[in-house]
């Protein structure tokens, strides 16, 4: 049975299950669903007296609080757009994301609002965490048009500063009842929210989870054992990671018993590798395996039957409910089963574009195929992959020089500004190379500038970039090797170092 396409104001989830139930729990507070539709009412009606108008944005830069979690339904009831910056980045990549996103107020704990400096707070109203309040009277569920703009979440492009896709109300109410329906999710699951509220993944933790009457569990951790306990004390039976993440669950110690209670799997951000895939089969024979693919521009696009994990592990499967996926030769033709094309993908989880970045919106948003049953608007995702015989799509490579670490998208751009901002090289290129826990790592090839060049580039690193940007390995050359066009010759350090 396909799922009821119509959308609704994104704040309606905060109503789906019943009002006693368990909807949200944060550090030692749990939420009814009653709770949760009174403290969405009060946190909107509370940020329309900072005076705020319809369409302003508004961030927040924290860990899994109940205001993070509750935010993005009470910004939509409000009127207004939420910017979710991602707790593990810094200054520098905030400040970024405050500017571009024009946003006029931020939400954050007072030690990250300590780390701004005066020029990163032009505009923007700091509000500390700690002080936060939502007493007042609670504002009523919203009628907003369900093609509003409710959210700008960062991602990074092949170039350049990351960028804010625009989702609107109907896109993740949609991504929420797709996920729901295709994962079965229901009023008795127990979703352990793992994933960072600022990726869509993520976000769609919570928003699947209420969609289907569900509780979910709000949980940032240092450990995969912190991982373990939590499922087990909790009696988790939802789950979502990312490659590094399940290796890590892979080879952690399960024999208390945990994870007995787990029956769904979810894997995007990168593929599985087949070991990890089957060790997981093995630890927990009740759980269904859901193999993903997804991008943020489109939200997700596939995912695999779980009977067909078994046999086909390498596939990312089919389109999922109110997604159209083709595969799209050079011609503009639908590629032939076997034949590899780019991955393209329509329907109503296609975002609006990239905020105020017409330019790069043109470059990914493009007219839908002739062959498309929607039309419209269409992701083209620069993603190479292919339709088997057996209607299972493949993944097959990117097309440009994105590197992903741990689900993470980088831009290799942005790294080599912040190794030129460190003085400490003259001239750098990075590259993503293979690596079996992470997915891909970051290689710098760089040319040194002064002595004790690596020492510096490390201290700046390890101070103004978060962990998963850092260089795994830095070769020092004597100087970048130039094409025929005068540009440094990027394919030929990939060859020889990636």
């Amino acid at each position: 049975m396909t799922p009821d396409p119509t959308p609704f104001p994104l704040d309606h989830l905060a109503i789906r299950g019943a009002p006693d139930a368990p909807a949200l729990t944060a550090g030692t507070e749990t939420l009814t669903y009653a709770d949760l539709e009174e403290e969405v009412g009060r946190t909107a009606s509370a940020l329309l007296s900072r005076r705020l108008n319809a369409g302003d944005r508004v961030a927040s830069w924290m860990g899994k609080t109940k205001l993070a979690c509750i935010l993005p339904l009470a910004a939509a009831r409000a009127g207004l757009v939420h910017v979710p910056i991602n707790p593990v980045l810094k200054r520098a990549q905030a400040r970024h994301i405050l500017s571009d996103s024009g946003a006029k107020l931020l939400l954050a704990n007072e030690a990250r609002l300590a780390s701004l400096e005066d020029g990163d707070r032009s505009g923007v109203e700091l509000l500390v965490l700690e002080h936060w309040d939502a007493s007042g009277e609670a504002l009523g569920p919203s009628k907003r048009d369900p093609e509003d703009l409710a959210a700008l979440l960062y991602t990074s492009g092949s170039t350049g500063k990351p960028k804010g896709v625009m989702l609107s109300h109907a896109n993740l109410w949609l991504g929420a009842i797709s996920v729901a329906h295709y994962l079965g999710l229901g009023p008795g699951d127990r979703t352990l929210a793992v994933l960072p509220l600022a990726f869509d993944y993520g976000q769609n933790q919570l928003l699947s989870t209420w969609a289907a009457g569900g509780q979910a569990i709000a949980f940032d951790y240092l450990l995969p054992k912190d991982v373990v306990s939590a499922i087990g004390r909790h009696d988790v039976t939802v789950l979502a990671g990312v490659p590094p993440l399940w290796i890590q669950l892979a080879e952690a110690d399960w024999s208390k018993g945990q994870g007995a209670t787990l029956r769904t799997l979810t894997n995007s951000g990168g593929h599985l590798p087949e070991t990890v895939f089957r060790k997981l089969r093995s630890l927990f024979p009740a759980a269904s395996v859901h193999l993903m693919y997804g991008l943020t521009e489109a939200f997700r696009s596939t995912s695999l039957d779980p009977s067909l994990a078994d046999e086909h592990p390498d596939s990312v499967g089919k389109a999922i409910p109110f997604a159209e996926v083709m595969i799209v030769a050079s011609d503009g033709s639908e590629a032939l089963p076997g034949r590899e094309g780019e991955l393209v993908h329509a329907g109503p989880l296609v975002a609006q574009g990239y905020w105020q970045d017409q330019e790069k919106s043109a470059e990914r948003f493009k007219p839908a195929p002739a062959s498309s049953r929607y039309g419209g608007t269409a992701v083209w995702s620069g993603d190479r992959a292919v339709r088997g015989k057996d209607g299972l799509i493949r993944f097959r490579g990117r097309d440009d020089a994105m590197i992903k670490v741990s689900g993470n998208r980088l831009s290799p751009t942005e790294i080599e500004e912040a190794a030129l901002s460190s003085g400490a090289v003259r001239d750098v290129i990075a590259l993503g190379v293979k690596d079996e826990r992470l997915g891909q790592a970051v290689r710098l090839i760089a040319v040194a500038d002064g002595e004790s060049a690596e020492d510096r580039l490390r201290a700046y690193f390890a101070r103004e970039l978060p962990a998963y940007m850092q260089p795994r390995d830095i070769v020092w050359v004597d100087a970048l090797p130039i094409s025929p066009n005068g540009k440094v010759d990027r394919a030929a350090l990939v060859k020889e170092h990636a």
